[in-house]
């Protein structure tokens, strides 16, 4: 149908007929054989769709990428010249799984437990109404009907809740280019939603227990971070480093990798409290001459794959480690550790120095994290007496393990793990000193993770 043309100066030519009839010349310049009988292929593809009305996935793919930079700037305009875009391209974008696909190529930005979240959606979205469905055919009622199909598959709420987040931004992307003219999911309610009956205060004394149990010191590590220190887990305990850690000083900053992507507010500053610091102090005791993270680094291996940190599992060993202290399994098993820290410091601390320290919002904190517990309760209904609050303290006093009971205090640390006299650590040292002098933590967005929404 189409053939190949080679000018004297190495230009390279597709000649073909179109459906009229007419004789039409696609100019190429200088380009690889293979590379011009590849376009060849698409064209004669192209050619075909126009006149069947019909284009298979591959070829739609291939035409949705021809603004991708690895691609030639200039091929788009030569094959709308030629004709052969103005039918395919009506036929490709408005395509579900077609247009789904070509968005999510093109969003290099998104991480992979972000990427997993919304794959997940394009696999619900093409179930319901179909890989080849005609976005411009999906009415309002056609994604009530769909958020409707979530409810009767027994979804939790904030799990439909973020599927159909989701799915109005995928329909939110087709208005720019004009695939649409309205968002069908504009009028379904996708509020953030919290599950209270999901969220669980683990006391101090459930905690100890469970430390007790973990088979090592990087566990009871990564379980203090995550109930002492309030830190993200997997991704801010696995990414604490030794030198985000001032001993003098008793802070440490730590890197959120769910933040990133924001302009600011990645980083932020936080206490090491005296429950957490014995900790802290058994793993540097233990960690081995040059050791970078805190936590061994070989807990971090797993997130280097495509799944990123979402591929990091703690939980099944989490979870063994839980049934070995005699405890059932609480539902999100760290974000509970870290909720409770939260609602232990807003007693102590006035609501927005503890978001500054635990990295999000005071709203999101209401929402999502702070609960009202058994000593609540208890403290409400007991006889007005001076004493009241300290006698509750009292009746719950705090531990730590053993091993951690026997650690040296430290005002500073008696040892650095890596090279501690050179002059890249020096200038290190100095700039880690001025951020905790200068530092302003930002607020968060919504959580749980909502990036690239």
């Amino acid at each position: 149908m189409a053939s190949l043309g080679n000018d004297a100066n190495g230009c390279r030519r597709i000649l073909f007929y179109d459906a009229e009839g007419a004789r039409k010349t696609i100019w190429l310049g200088k380009m690889s054989k293979r590379d011009v009988e590849s376009i060849k292929f698409r064209v004669e593809g192209l050619l075909t769709a126009k006149i069947t009305g019909a284009l298979d996935r591959d070829l739609s793919l291939w035409v949705a990428g021809l603004d991708a930079p690895s691609m030639d700037p200039t091929l788009r305009g030569k094959l709308e010249r030629a004709g052969l875009l103005v039918a395919s391209e009506l036929i490709s974008a408005t395509l579900l799984g077609l247009f789904i696909d070509s968005f999510l190529d093109g969003r290099a930005d998104l991480k992979p437990s972000t990427m997993l979240v919304r794959n997940q959606v394009r696999a619900l979205l093409c179930e319901h109404f179909g890989e080849d469905r005609d976005v411009t055919a999906i009415t309002p009622g056609d994604a009530d009907g769909f958020q409707q199909w979530l409810v009767r598959r027994k979804m939790a709420p904030a799990t439909i809740s973020k599927r159909v987040q989701v799915a109005k931004s995928y329909f939110r992307a087709m208005l720019r280019p004009e695939k649409i003219t309205r968002n069908p999911f504009d009028g379904v309610r996708a509020t953030a939603a919290s599950n209270a009956d999901r969220m669980q205060f683990l006391t101090v004394s459930e905690i100890n227990a469970v430390i007790e149990k973990c088979p090592d010191h990087h566990w009871r590590c990564i379980v203090a971070l995550a109930r002492f220190g309030g830190l993200r887990t997997p991704s801010e305990t696995r990414s604490l480093r030794w030198q985000d850690i001032d001993w003098a000083t008793g802070r440490m900053v730590v890197t959120s990798p769910k933040r990133e992507h924001h302009a600011e507010g990645h980083r932020r500053v936080v206490p090491i409290f005296p429950e957490l610091r014995p900790f802290l102090e058994e793993s540097f005791d233990l960690a081995p001459e040059g050791a970078v993270y805190v936590v061994n680094e070989r807990f971090r291996e797993a997130a280097q794959g495509p799944g990123g940190w979402a591929s990091a599992n703690l939980r099944t060993t989490f979870t063994k480690i839980v049934k070995r202290a005699g405890l059932n399994p609480w539902p999100k098993l760290f974000q509970n550790l870290r909720a409770s820290r939260e609602t232990e410091l807003c007693e102590r601390f006035p609501i927005q120095v503890v978001t500054s320290w635990l990295g999000n919002s005071p709203k999101v904190a209401m929402k999502h994290y702070l609960m009202t517990t058994e000593e609540h309760f208890a403290r409400a209904v007991a006889d007005d007496k001076p004493d009241a609050d300290k006698q509750a303290a009292q009746n719950a006093p705090h531990q730590v393990p053993k091993v951690a009971q026997n650690a040296a205090p430290q005002a500073a640390a008696p040892r650095t793990h890596g090279d501690e006299e050179s002059p890249a650590n020096h200038v290190e040292n100095v700039a880690f000193t001025g951020l905790f002098m200068d530092t302003k933590v930002a607020e968060t967005g919504l959580e749980p993770v909502t990036p690239g929404l």
